[in-house]
């Protein structure tokens, strides 16, 4: 069956914040100049927002700029910053640390916000301006001209049962074509991937290193709630050699609300550390607990994050498309925000392509138009200084001292020197080449969860909203199903089931009684990409299941 094609000026996959501002920048001045461009734009979860999930703590720069009026036009920033607390726990205690002005940790002036709900409204602005927003619909293959530059992208066939026969309800994809293709998948997108190989963008930048985010929302006693309170930690449970800390912001949307979360480095090398179960551990802190005490969990998520920072930042460009966003990894990582520096991304290509579009007198050497204006405009921006600013911070912790070198480091050489140190420090490799062997690593002993503070893997699953339709082609593919038994568990100890978030990796007892085969939950998976990142032996291949699929998340 051929696919049904379309033709638009512009498709933009990913309805985050990057790819939102940036269809809304190219609506805005298509209005200035009175022409007329047609702008699509594909997300694959079912709603706009339903799997956006960060802190989210939002510093409103690219917003003022986007939207001056975004008061009067209903933005949800209900909550500004009225206190910044940091401190480093020990097992028992926590010592506050003062955040000096001019650290990247202060928070004055920012908002405290759920990003699903902003990226909700932003996605009516968009639809608002003349945006065509399809949600429901995953990008699943990058479409090529003959000349090698980007036509468009296509979606995926709906309708297919898992051994590959199509059902009653079987749809052929649609095909977009475009001038200009957007990525603006989010971190560690599967398209994005396949961009990064074909176009050689990674050559001249180090390999991207990531953390994964686990979140909850509680409802808490009024007694203990403090509108505006930012607060962050480091130290326990984590040892000193794994990046990581937590966030615990307090939100005013009319209830006692709080967001908290841990984010942990997946540079980490012990293959037996598992996320969920530090982020479990750390709710029972004598400073953490009582706040949660007599309160009801809401809500739970998780996400994969960039934190290569300004070393890893690969070539934007290439003919008939460009990344924008978390896609590329624009993240302030100190900060931990990286919304700011996503959406201006995304105004600057929509400004570069505009140009580019509305030129008489242009040339291009491809069918696909090659906006190499954007990366030169980005690295004379405000986003690429504070980036390269930052730029040591992060790998500073893979000293002796880790995370607190990092701290020293941040205290003596930014505070003082504001990113103008003449050296640029390198992180150790990719993330999957860190973890070591399990004979030499010790056993981690997790607490039993208790219902009340801390809870098992399943039921918090349960509180994400995730569904996918069961009887559909595998999305969590294996390029080698022997892979697992043979190298994962014989010398890493199966870390995929526990680093991932969901429950979806299971090593479970052959029918014989001896030895172990892997099963994949792929209904759990909440799409965070941790294990296409973590997996040593890279065997893991994530790709889009159908449209619509995944979590649920309502403003996480």
């Amino acid at each position: 069956m051929e696919r049904f094609a379309e033709e638009a000026d512009v498709v933009i996959v990913g309805a985050g914040p990057a790819g939102l501002s940036a269809a809304i920048r190219l609506k805005q001045l298509a209005a200035e100049h009175s022409k007329e461009i047609r702008v699509c734009l594909v997300e694959k979860a079912s709603q706009i927002g339903a799997h956006t999930l960060s802190g989210a703590c939002l510093e409103p720069r690219s917003l003022q700029e986007l939207f001056p009026d975004w008061k009067e036009r209903g933005a949800p920033l209900n909550t500004p910053v009225t206190e910044d607390k940091f401190g480093i726990l020990t097992k028992k205690y926590r010592i506050p640390v003062p955040i000096l002005p001019g650290l990247p940790m202060v928070n004055h002036g920012n908002y405290i916000v759920r990003l699903g709900h902003f990226v909700s409204w932003l996605g009516e602005q968009a639809e608002a301006l003349g945006v065509e927003v399809y949600p429901g619909y995953a990008a699943a293959e990058v479409l090529f001209h003959e000349d090698g530059s980007v036509k468009g992208i296509a979606t995926n066939d709906v309708g297919i049962q898992k051994d590959g026969a199509p059902k009653a309800t079987f749809e052929r994809g649609l095909e977009l074509h475009a001038k200009v293709t957007v990525f603006a998948e989010g971190c560690h997108g599967h398209l994005a991937k396949q961009l990064y190989k074909k176009y050689n963008l990674r050559e001249k930048c180090q390999p991207q290193s990531y953390g994964i985010g686990l979140k909850e929302l509680w409802t808490i006693d009024e007694k203990k709630w403090k509108p505006g309170r930012v607060e962050h930690t480091v130290g326990w449970p984590l040892d000193r050699h794994t990046y990581g800390g937590s966030f615990l912001y307090h939100l005013n949307e009319g209830e006692p609300l709080v967001a908290l979360g841990f984010v942990v480095g997946l540079d980490y090398q012990n293959p037996y550390l598992n996320p969920f179960r530090e982020f479990q551990r750390w709710k029972h802190h004598p400073s953490v607990q009582p706040t949660l005490e007599g309160g009801t969990r809401i809500a739970y998520g998780a996400r994969a994050l960039n934190e290569g920072g300004f070393q890893s930042i690969p070539k934007l460009t290439f003919p008939g498309g460009l990344l924008i966003g978390c896609s590329p990894g624009l993240m302030n990582v100190p900060k931990i925000k990286g919304t700011h520096t996503a959406m201006k991304s995304g105004m600057l290509a929509s400004e570069a392509i505009f140009s580019q579009l509305i030129n008489e007198n242009l040339q291009s050497k491809t069918i696909g138009l090659d906006v190499q204006e954007y990366e030169e405009n980005l690295k004379k921006s405000w986003v690429w200084k504070e980036l390269y600013a930052v730029r040591n911070i992060r790998p500073s912790c893979h000293s002796i001292l880790g995370v607190y070198g990092g701290m020293i480091y941040t205290g003596i050489f930014y505070w003082i020197l504001r990113g103008m140190e003449p050296w640029t420090l390198k992180h150790p490799g990719p993330d999957f080449a860190q973890l070591k062997p399990a004979k030499d690593c010790t056993p981690i002993e997790y607490p039993k969860p208790d219902g009340k503070i801390s809870f098992d893997l399943l039921s918090s699953v349960a509180l994400s909203g995730t569904n996918h339709e069961h009887d559909q082609p595998a999305h969590l593919t294996l390029k080698d199903d022997s892979i697992p038994v043979s190298r994962n568990l014989a010398v890493f100890d199966g870390p995929e089931q526990r680093f991932c978030p969901a429950g979806v990796y299971e090593y479970i007892p052959l029918e014989t009684g001896e030895g172990s085969r892997l099963q994949i939950n792929a209904q759990n998976c909440v799409h965070c990409k941790t294990c296409d990142i973590k997996d040593p032996s890279q065997n893991i291949n994530w790709v889009v299941p159908e449209g619509g699929g995944g979590p649920a998340y309502n403003g996480m």
